[in-house]
């Protein structure tokens, strides 16, 4: 492996970060220690500037690049945005209800085929669903689908796989161009 650059970011699979590495937790470092990285990253991540550094915080964050794109919103170095919930309003999702039904029955389909499909009782294999949906259909309990809305905020995060982010305390210092 080629001799990183201070302040560099990697992915890193390990639960340890290697020597002249430190994990990107927001942990706060003191500047007479870190001198090179705290000239290449100031205070863009915190810390006070006259004694404490702050390494950037990527736990449970999607890194970006800074700078705006066509249609896109400005984004700064080092700016933390994003919510992990979000709550719609009644503009965004009006009131509305589904009705669960089901059959004893047993399935003949392996995906729902239409919005007329009901929940079998006795599947057979995958065959979950029962398309017969003139017979033996019933309501099923209110509780099998649960309320959601009424101010309460949902889940808003993206599809993950769990790596940590690395910062090289210690490496070749980078010129500028």
């Amino acid at each position: 492996m080629s001799e990183p650059f201070i302040a560099e970011i990697r992915i890193f699979a390990g639960n340890f970060a290697p020597r002249s590495w430190a994990f990107c937790d927001g942990q706060l470092l003191p500047i007479a220690q870190n001198t090179a990285l705290f000239s290449l990253i100031g205070t863009t991540y915190g810390g006070d500037g006259r004694t404490t550094t702050a390494l950037p915080n990527l736990e449970g964050r999607a890194p970006m690049h800074p700078g705006r794109g066509p249609g896109l919103t400005a984004r700064r170095l080092g700016e933390r945005t994003g919510s992990e919930t979000a709550t719609l309003s009644e503009a965004q999702i009006p009131s509305h209800s589904h009705t669960a039904r089901g059959t004893t029955s047993a399935g003949t389909l392996g995906l729902v085929p239409n919005t007329n499909a009901s929940l079998s009782a006795q599947g057979f294999g995958d065959k979950l669903y029962q398309s017969g949906t003139t017979s033996n259909l019933v309501d099923m309990a209110s509780e099998t689908l649960s309320t959601t809305g009424g101010g309460q905020s949902h889940t808003n995060v993206q599809p993950f796989l769990t790596l940590n982010f690395i910062i090289a305390l210690q490496g070749l210092y980078p010129s500028r161009s």
